[in-house]
C-alpha cells in the first residue's frame, strides 16, 4: 500500500463524504462538498503523478485507479440526479442518461475482469480519460452551482441568480457530453477488446 495507490482508495470515503454533505442541511454543507469534492478530483491526478514519478507504477494501482473512478463518479452522479433541488432539470431525461452511463460502467468493468484472467491489466485509453475528464468536470460544475445558491442564500440575487444558471447549464452540457462519450468510449473499448469474450 503505497502513496499512490492509498491516494487511489481515498476517493471512496471522499465521495461518501461529499454525498453525505449535499444531503445535510448545514449552511456549510454546501461549500465543503464542492471543496471537498475537487480535493477528490485531485487525487485522481495526485496518485497517477507520484506513482509515475517515483517508478512505483503497479497493476493494482493501474487496475484500481479505473475502479475507483467509476465508483466516485457513479455515486456522485446519482446523488445529482436524485437531488431534491433537480438541477439536472429533466428527470427522465437525466434517469436515462444515468443508467446510458452504469451500463456502460459494469459491462466495461466486466470486460476489464475478464482481461485481467488473462493476465491482461489494460489502461484506461485516451477516450476513457477525456470521458471521465468529461464527467467529473460536470460533477463539479453542478456541485459548484450547487454551492453558490444554496450555500449563499441571498448573494445570489437578480443578474448574479443568472450567472449562477449559466453554471448549472454548462454543468448540465457537459453531463450529457460525458454520457455520449461514455457510450462511444465504451464501444470502441469492446471493438479492440471484446474478443476476449468469445474465446
Amino acid at each position: 500500500m503505497n502513496l499512490p495507490n492509498i491516494l487511489t482508495l481515498s476517493r471512496v470515503p471522499l465521495m461518501f463524504a461529499v454525498v453525505g454533505l449535499m444531503y445535510s442541511d448545514a449552511p456549510w454543507a454546501n461549500n465543503a462538498a464542492f471543496w471537498l469534492f475537487i480535493a477528490a478530483a485531485l487525487t485522481d491526478w495526485l496518485d497517477g503523478k507520484i506513482a509515475r514519478d517515483r517508478g512505483i507504477v503497479s497493476d493494482f494501482g493501474r487496475f484500481m485507479d479505473a475502479v475507483i473512478d467509476k465508483v466516485m463518479v457513479i455515486g456522485l452522479m446519482i446523488a445529482l440526479v436524485n437531488d431534491k433541488a433537480n438541477f439536472l432539470g429533466h428527470d427522465i431525461v437525466a434517469m436515462v442518461l444515468l443508467l446510458c452511463i452504469l451500463c456502460r460502467e459494469f459491462a466495461i468493468s466486466g470486460l476489464r475482469m475478464a482481461l485481467a484472467m488473462q493476465g491482461q491489466i489494460v489502461e484506461a485509453d485516451a477516450g476513457g480519460k477525456v470521458k471521465t475528464f468529461a464527467q467529473l468536470n460536470a460533477i463539479g460544475w453542478l456541485i459548484g452551482a450547487r454551492m453558490l445558491e444554496q450555500g449563499h442564500p441571498g448573494v445570489f440575487t437578480g443578474e448574479g441568480q443568472d450567472w449562477v444558471q449559466g453554471v448549472r447549464i454548462i454543468g448540465i452540457g457537459l453531463f450529457v457530453l460525458s454520457a455520449v462519450l461514455t457510450i462511444t468510449s465504451g464501444y470502441a473499448y469492446f471493438r479492440r477488446h471484446g474478443h476476449v469474450l468469445f474465446k
